[in-house]
This record gives structure tokens, C-alpha cells and sequence, in this order.
């Protein structure tokens, strides 16, 4: 399912070099980062980190929403906790996701 043009909020931009061993910086300048592959050594972070903390402050948000609009507040200590994993199967990558999510008092 594709979204129109008039449904879309906001368009996230970035313009990355050298890969996975490079560095992606967003087209307003707030992102401006070094690439790392996992596993190996460098400064940097790396994509499936990048997924995981978007993944989850968005699913947050969603959360957020969704609370407000049963007239609920979420705690201030509500938490996800994201796992992306790099899978390959045959040759082929592809990733899986977990998002934990913690709400204190609810079971």
C-alpha cells in the first residue's frame, strides 16, 4: 500500500557515504553521523541501531496517540526496548524486529 502525496507528514532525508563503514547526515544537518559494520571496530553506530531507536521512539509516539485518544496519559517511565537483528537466509539479508515495551503498572 503506497501512501498518497497528500497523506505523507514528513519525508525524512539523508545522504550516506561509503556504506556501512561510512557516515549519513540528515538533509537538515541534526543527524550527522559515522557508519560502523556491527561487530567491528570504529566509532561509529550502524543501521540496525539507527532502525531500532527510530522503530521504537516512533512506535512510542504511536503510543502516545493512541493513549490520548482514550483519554489516557502513558507514565513517564514507559520504555521500548528495540531488537534488530541482520539476518541472512540463503544468501539473502533481510531484518527482524522485537520492541519490548514497558508501561509501569500494567502487567
Amino acid at each position: 500500500m503506497t501512501a498518497t502525496l497528500e497523506a505523507v507528514q514528513y519525508t525524512g532525508k539523508a545522504h550516506t557515504t561509503g556504506g556501512r563503514d561510512g557516515a549519513s547526515r540528515s538533509s537538515d544537518g541534526r543527524l550527522d553521523i559515522k557508519l560502523s559494520s556491527p561487530g567491528r571496530p570504529g566509532n561509529g553506530t550502524n543501521p540496525e541501531q539507527l532502525f531500532a531507536a527510530g522503530w521504537s521512539a516512533c512506535f512510542m509516539g504511536a503510543m502516545g496517540l493512541a493513549a490520548a485518544g482514550m483519554k489516557l496519559r502513558l507514565p513517564a517511565e514507559t520504555a521500548i526496548d528495540a531488537d534488530v537483528d541482520l539476518c541472512n537466509v540463503d544468501g539473502a539479508y533481510f531484518l527482524q524486529a522485537r520492541l519490548n515495551v514497558h508501561v509501569p503498572g500494567r502487567a
